[in-house]
């Protein structure tokens, strides 16, 4: 068994890091490094926004955002859309749509996929809430942002389901090509629906 070469106080650090996505025990151990290295300009001020973020953050309880108010911060936003909701699984994917600055519409987190072998049902998802926003009769549009996998695929087909009597029209993200791909490096799946999606040039 290896010995420890810190005290009990960094050995914690590096195993509360070690737990982040992405970081396995030895870049945990570089990351406990270099904060401690940086304490002054990085340690003190992440342990306070962790401290601040801890006590404030909240779940948003119109569309499961994570933010320091309810509603959260997109959907307190009057310049939004308030005629689609882009519908998806994980407060990630609702970020990273917001990165690429492609819609200025509300949103609505799913909080994972249907998933029968995790034991994911549609109890364990955030439907019921979509439901009732559909239900006000504001909403024109539904797109279906969730992942290209059966799960996510799933997903799509049992939420179109439960809102198909709304009235709304319901689209999804395309599938196919990326910005910037060479087709010899694209799988077979990717290929086929880019073909079956084609569209005007």
């Amino acid at each position: 068994m290896a010995e420890r070469v810190a005290g009990p106080e960094i050995e914690r650090l590096i195993q509360l890091l070690a737990r982040m996505p992405g970081l396995g025990p030895r870049s945990a151990r570089r990351a406990a490094l270099h904060l401690i290295r940086k304490r002054e300009e990085l340690l003190g001020p992440l342990a306070d926004a962790m401290h601040t973020v801890r006590d404030r953050i909240v779940s948003c309880s119109a569309c499961g955002n994570v933010d320091t108010r309810n509603p959260c911060t997109i959907c307190a936003d009057p310049r939004r859309d308030q005629t689609t909701i882009v519908v998806v699984e994980t407060v990630s994917d609702l970020w990273a749509l917001e990165r690429a600055g492609a819609t200025r519409a509300l949103y609505h987190v799913l909080g994972g996929a249907l998933s029968p072998l995790d034991g994911v049902g549609p109890q364990d998802l955030n439907i019921e809430a979509l439901t009732h926003r559909l239900a006000a009769g504001a909403v024109e549009e539904v797109i279906l942002a969730v992942n290209a996998t059966v799960d996510g695929q799933t997903t799509a087909h049992y939420v179109t389901d439960m809102i198909v009597h709304f009235g709304v029209r319901v689209t999804r993200l395309a599938h196919g090509v990326p910005v910037g791909g060479e087709l010899d490096y694209l799988d077979e799946g990717t290929l086929s629906a880019a073909l079956r999606q084609r569209t005007p040039f």
